[in-house]
């Protein structure tokens, strides 16, 4: 029993150590905030703007609840193991088990203690764009959208596919993605960059072994109070309605809007199934978050140039393998992680290389 009781006497140490890093009376806040929301009459008079709120509520609250429960399940296994006077090996086995389940769920969830720069703990939207080789790019996007859109419900953020633009022959050519849930951005901040696949072409007759890359670019979603405001004299909008892509959606609208910030070029276009309003709402919301990217980006590179450790982007190499033939093996090349199941990463397991990034450059 003694083993046991150091085991559960360091696990609690640990959670409690990093629950000083997770802002936990912040988002208690944030809930009593939430739930006053929630509770007002007209909450429910615009369904979509309640649902998002609702679901922000439920991800908050599952961060909140699984930490506070998580130590206080520790603290009553560790009454439980100090105070038993059974020596029976069933006993004995049933503890055991409890601290192992204890000490899994810290390991899964303990890296978010890596997660304390700024917008980490943020919202966050994330676009896919293929890259060159044609439907085979198109394909791989594809799997990344889905890899990527599982590893989120794994992590139990919640997800809305906001804009999704498919290729001729399929696959497809660019997916905007909003994420919901504690620390999105800081989790999903290592799948920034090109990720590269190479596999034998189902796509072709003679099924040669193709190389093809596709983008995921990602940005936190700001809060109110740190959005930041933009000249309209600066903004290019366009809009205009369209009809839809057929099948079910044969007689529906929608109005697609581009802005474009004239001083940067930066750009953002949303064309959905959506009013004119929304979609204005959700491109002006990226694309702040866009210019804020590029103001912090310039600051950082002036204060790395004052210090003589300025090094050009590179932004063609790419972070991540994915090598399906001749042989199975995906490598990470920031951090030299390897796997030799593709498919379990492709299916959304994403963890290990998360974990592996961050520790290297949290």
């Amino acid at each position: 029993m003694n083993d046991l009781i150091k085991r559960l006497e360091a696990l609690l140490a640990e959670v409690v150590n990093l629950k000083s890093h997770l802002n936990l009376p912040h988002k208690e806040q944030k809930l009593l905030e939430l739930e006053s929301l929630m509770q007002a009459p007209e909450f429910w008079n615009d369904n979509e703007h309640a649902q998002k709120v609702s679901k922000e509520y439920n991800q908050i609250k599952t961060f909140y609840d699984f930490w506070v429960t998580l130590e206080n399940n520790i603290k009553e296994n560790l009454d439980l193991v100090q105070h038993n006077q059974d020596e029976s090996d069933e006993t004995k086995k049933y503890l055991e088990s409890q601290v192992v389940d204890l000490e899994t769920q810290y390991k899964k969830n303990r890296f978010v203690a890596l997660l304390s720069k700024r917008y980490d703990d943020h919202n966050a939207i994330f676009s896919i764009h293929s890259g060159a080789g044609g439907v085979d790019a198109q394909d791989w996007a594809d799997m990344l959208l889905r890899m990527f859109l599982r590893y989120c419900d794994r992590k139990g953020f919640a997800t809305d596919v906001v804009e999704l633009s498919r290729g001729e022959q399929g696959g497809l050519k660019t997916a905007v993605v909003e994420v919901r849930g504690a620390y999105a951005y800081g989790l999903l901040k290592s799948e920034a960059g090109v990720h590269r696949l190479v596999r034998l072409s189902p796509f072709n007759p003679a099924h040669t072994r193709e190389t093809s890359f596709a983008l995921l670019e990602l940005l936190p979603l700001l809060e109110q109070q740190e959005e930041i405001t933009l000249d309209p004299k600066d903004l290019k909008i366009e809009a205009n309605t369209a009809s839809g892509h057929g099948g079910q959606s044969v007689n529906t609208t929608y109005s697609a809007i581009r802005i474009t910030h004239i001083p940067t070029g930066l750009k953002v276009s949303i064309q959905n199934e959506r009013s004119q309003h929304q979609n204005r709402e959700l491109a002006m919301k990226i694309l702040m978050a866009k210019v804020k990217a590029v103001e912090e980006e310039k600051l950082q590179k002036e204060k790395q140039e004052i210090r003589g450790e300025f090094k050009s982007a590179e932004w063609g190499n790419q972070i991540r393998s994915y090598v399906l033939h001749p042989y199975k093996l995906v490598k990470d090349h920031r951090t030299n992680l390897e796997s030799t199941n593709p498919d379990l990463v492709l299916n959304g397991e994403l963890d290990d290389f998360v974990e592996s990034y961050l520790e290297k450059f949290a």
